[in-house]
């Protein structure tokens, strides 16, 4: 029985967008499954689910995979490495990094699928990012500052 309300818990996370709890319990329970809060919360944490940004006001639950974590470390890690600062323009957010490594570095960006951003195209030191708009950019901004640490410099237009 728990392995199949785990299974289903998965497809659901995958299909839907759940917020809350409740409404991964409301869920459940409409595919013939009887819950608790405790159970769901149980499995929650047994499945690692988290939650990640849609959008700047809501949230929703995620399947984390050992594989994925370990490469988003590294992921970060580059870019934590190659940063120097960033500056934002609008929509586009211009990264600018040690020389010869804007190319891993935006490799790095779009392999951590950052809500928001569009695209990244590379040169030597300055990576460019589309982001789909203004206020998603300053939301990447913050997303990237924790990545790399507050120490860093960063521009505003």
């Amino acid at each position: 029985m728990k392995t199949a309300r785990q299974n289903k818990i998965i497809e659901l996370v995958e299909k839907n967008e759940i917020e809350t709890q409740e409404e991964l319990g409301e869920l459940l329970k409409q595919a013939g499954y009887r819950v608790t809060q405790a159970t769901i919360s149980r499995d929650i944490r047994e499945l690692k689910l988290t939650k990640v940004a849609i959008d700047l006001e809501r949230q929703k639950y995620i399947v984390l995979r050992e594989h994925n974590m370990e490469m988003n470390e590294k992921y970060v890690r580059i870019l934590r490495d190659a940063f120097i600062s960033m500056a934002k323009a609008q929509n586009i957010l211009v990264v600018k990094t040690v020389s010869g490594m804007a190319m891993a570095a935006a490799a790095a960006l779009d392999a951590l699928m950052i809500d928001g951003i569009v695209g990244c195209i590379a040169g030597d030191d300055t990576i460019m990012c589309a982001i789909r708009t203004e206020k998603e950019t300053e939301a990447v901004m913050e997303k990237l500052h924790r990545f790399i640490g507050d120490n860093r410099t960063s521009e505003k237009e």
